[in-house]
């Protein structure tokens, strides 16, 4: 039994020291792991102590550098793709810069105007034409939008060439192919809507009808003949005014709306049918100046680039409208051909014909809330004016008679959206 439990006991011993044996390599202590992988070692053990570390160095690093201004010298025009990222408050504006500018359109001294993205349906007509004129001498880049339906190229071809200025022929009414104010200024207020625009609408005087009102505020609702024979355009205008109005209460698409009184100047159509084009046109041909009815009924003529003073300063302010934009200052049909007499040819005849129907008695606009808000009222007299649309209609007419169709159409039958003169 000795042996036996000797043996065994050997066994053990032998077995144990196999086993000891087989273990016998000394373990690396953690600390020697942890110098072998500090990373490990500093992401799972030390992180704060870590981050701390981080946090100390950046602040001293970013508190020792200089503070850079970031100056912008001559930015580059704006691509399609980078003009869809601008924020809302586009006004069919895009800005060219970054810099501040005031809802009212009033620039700080000492800071420069910020260039704008503007586009005009119907600018190669009368007034339109003229709108692209004044934004592009300020520096802003011009889209023009226009069927030539009474627009021509001609009147905007002196910016052909201009890397701001581009021109689409194009009807704004497209697929339906009529003219109609509302369809137009349906689809323009989808479009300013979409893309965050401000949107103005030309309206006319003519909302206000026959008026019983003398002179017309904007508060009066009018006396319109829904089904009279110039009801499609005077309701025409009174609906795109609605549409504008629930687009601006319900969407809320910044909107603005000029109710334009007649207008005269260089461009017109020579034969669109309104009164200043024929007596002028009748003048300089030798032709007699045809009067309606008895030439008692009254209207306002204001010269064109006193409107688009007027649409300018109410598109970059802060009012919605409606706001009258017409001259105050008041002629009967009789002593406008007296006056065109004066200039043209003192020996033009007059020829009375039956008046229209639904011909408004009289046309005066109250401008009281123009003055107080925009800070607008007309600077040219009709004296001053005519002179310089009989000029031009003069070089039309004889200078180049395959140029005798005109330039647009006039007066108070502009129809507009986001800065829109067709």
């Amino acid at each position: 039994m000795g042996s036996h439990e000797l043996i065994h006991g050997s066994q053990t011993s032998q077995t144990q020291d196999q086993i000891i044996g087989l273990d016998s390599s000394p373990r690396p202590s953690k600390s020697v792991k942890s110098f072998r992988n500090p990373v490990q070692y500093v992401l799972r053990s030390q992180r704060l102590i870590f981050l701390f570390i981080g946090i100390a160095i950046s602040s001293l690093i970013f508190s020792k550098l200089p503070v850079r201004q970031h100056q912008i010298a001559n930015p580059a025009p704006l691509t399609t793709s980078e003009t869809t990222h601008l924020s809302r408050r586009r006004v069919l504006y895009e800005a060219a810069e970054v810099q501040h500018v005031n809802a009212g359109g009033k620039v700080p001294l000492g800071l420069q105007r910020k260039s704008l993205r503007i586009l005009v349906t119907g600018g190669a007509g009368f007034v339109g034409s003229h709108l692209v004129d004044r934004l592009m001498d300020r520096g802003d880049s011009v889209i023009v939008v226009d069927n030539y339906f009474t627009g021509k190229k001609d009147n905007l071809i002196h910016h052909f060439g201009n890397p701001r200025f581009e021109l689409i022929r194009h009807d704004v009414v497209e697929p339906i192919l009529l003219e109609t104010n509302v369809v137009g200024t349906l689809n323009m207020l989808g479009l300013a809507k979409r893309v965050g625009a401000r949107f103005l609408l030309t309206s006319t005087s003519e909302v206000y009808g026959d008026p019983l009102q003398h002179p017309q505020a904007e508060t009066y609702w009018g006396n319109v003949n829904p089904i009279g024979v110039r009801s499609c355009y005077d309701e025409g205008k009174r609906t795109a005014e609605t549409l504008t109005m629930d687009y601006h209460r319900g969407l809320g698409i910044e909107a603005r709306i000029a109710r334009i009184f007649n207008t005269y100047g260089p461009r017109m159509c020579i034969d669109d049918g309104r009164v200043v084009s024929n007596f002028v046109a009748q003048a300089l041909r030798k032709e007699p100046l045809t009067v309606y009815g008895d030439g008692k009924q009254t209207r306002s003529f204001q010269f064109v680039s006193d409107l688009v003073e007027g649409l300018i300063r109410l598109m970059e302010g802060d009012h919605v409208g409606p706001f009258n934009l017409g001259n105050p200052g008041e002629f009967t049909m009789l002593e406008l051909a007296e006056v065109v007499q004066e200039i043209i040819d003192r020996n033009a005849r007059i020829e009375f014909r039956p008046n229209t129907e639904d011909d408004p008695h009289k046309r005066k606009p109250d401008i009281t809330k123009a003055k107080q808000l925009l800070g607008w009222e007309p600077r040219v007299t009709l004296r001053k004016g005519l002179p310089l649309m009989v000029a031009d209609f003069r070089h039309r007419i004889f200078g180049d008679q395959k140029e005798a169709g005109g330039g647009g159409g006039g007066g108070d039958a502009t129809s507009s959206s986001m800065y829109s003169a067709n």
